[in-house]
């Protein structure tokens, strides 16, 4: 697996690695990760991978912490 490249953002730690065919664009916020698979063949060349990471796709994933924040907690509480 290579690391194709570290984005910077205020909330979340990104990185892009390229593994298998595949690039994978893996983001983490505390102790929750997302790792989205995309075909080299879906993808023109690495740089256009980044644009794949805009606005719309970053707030949904914040959302999605959020979500799996609450899903946590929630089973923390119904089996502590």
């Amino acid at each position: 697996m290579r690391v194709v490249a570290e984005v910077p953002h205020p909330h979340v730690k990104i990185t892009i690695f390229a593994w298998n065919g595949k690039y994978l664009l893996k983001l983490e916020r505390g102790p929750f990760e997302q790792t989205y698979k995309v075909s080299e063949m879906d993808i023109y060349n690495e740089a256009e991978v980044k644009d794949l990471l805009d606005e719309e796709f970053i707030n949904n994933a914040l959302k999605r912490f959020s979500e799996m924040n609450q899903d946590l907690q929630e089973t923390l509480e119904r089996h502590t």
